[in-house]
């Protein structure tokens, strides 16, 4: 039986997991979480064979959540199911040791397979994830840069391009308007912008948000 854990604080999405996942006869979701902090506590207490990991959840992002369970837990394998596409955090999750990466917009036979595949022990990566990975082991591929941003860098400068201002980005992720303002500027440094039209323009050439033509740009591809 694979005992599962599932984080997301959406508590709809935890419900339909344990639906789907309920049907199967070697799976079993034993618990939940509605917050990495949460999360924590639970593995710390308690043993899994998987955890599906949302990334977008209130204060600490879902790859600092993954980190930290992978501190505490290396073996522990890790299955991050989001609602954001693979060019937007695939590959960022897997280096930071997530066995795998599906959006929610998977099917749920897609899903089942994947949990079976990280729970023996192995990785989950689609085709076109593959290729991907390919390409960023290729030693000559030049880095852009929004690749030299940290995790939370990266969260707010996808954030900010989207359309958010400081002060809702610092709603959403639970944070200082001063403390996003200093991400901010990082961002800017490191990226050699100056104003944030720029990083639209950049987001949207580097294929990190989605063009809307009738509205110029989506509300927020981040949430």
């Amino acid at each position: 039986m694979i005992r599962i854990l599932v984080v997301d604080d959406h508590t709809i999405v935890r419900e339909g997991l344990k639906q789907i996942l309920g049907e199967e006869k070697d799976m079993n979701v034993v618990e939940e979480a509605s917050n990495g902090q949460e999360a924590l506590q639970k593995i710390g207490k308690s043993e899994y064979d998987c955890v599906l990991l949302d990334i977008s959840m209130p204060g600490r992002s879902g790859l600092e959540v993954l980190k930290d369970i992978k501190a505490l837990r290396p073996k522990l394998p890790v299955l991050i199911l989001s609602m954001h596409s693979e060019e937007l955090y695939a590959i960022r999750a897997l280096r930071a040791g997530a066995s795998g990466y599906l959006t929610k917009a998977s099917a749920s036979e897609e899903l089942i397979g994947a949990i079976r595949k990280v729970a023996a022990g192995r990785k989950y990566v689609s085709t076109s994830l593959a290729e991907k990975l390919a390409v960023e082991l290729d030693a000559d591929a030049s880095k852009p840069p929004h690749e030299t941003l940290s995790d939370r860098e990266y969260q707010v400068m996808i954030m900010l391009a989207s359309g958010k201002t400081v002060k809702e980005i610092a709603d959403e992720v639970c944070l200082s308007v001063k403390t996003i303002s200093t991400y901010r500027t990082r961002i800017m440094e490191k990226m050699n912008l100056k104003k944030n039209a720029e990083l639209t323009l950049y987001a949207i050439q580097h294929h990190l948000i989605a063009y809307d033509e009738q509205a110029n740009l989506n509300d927020s591809i981040f949430f």
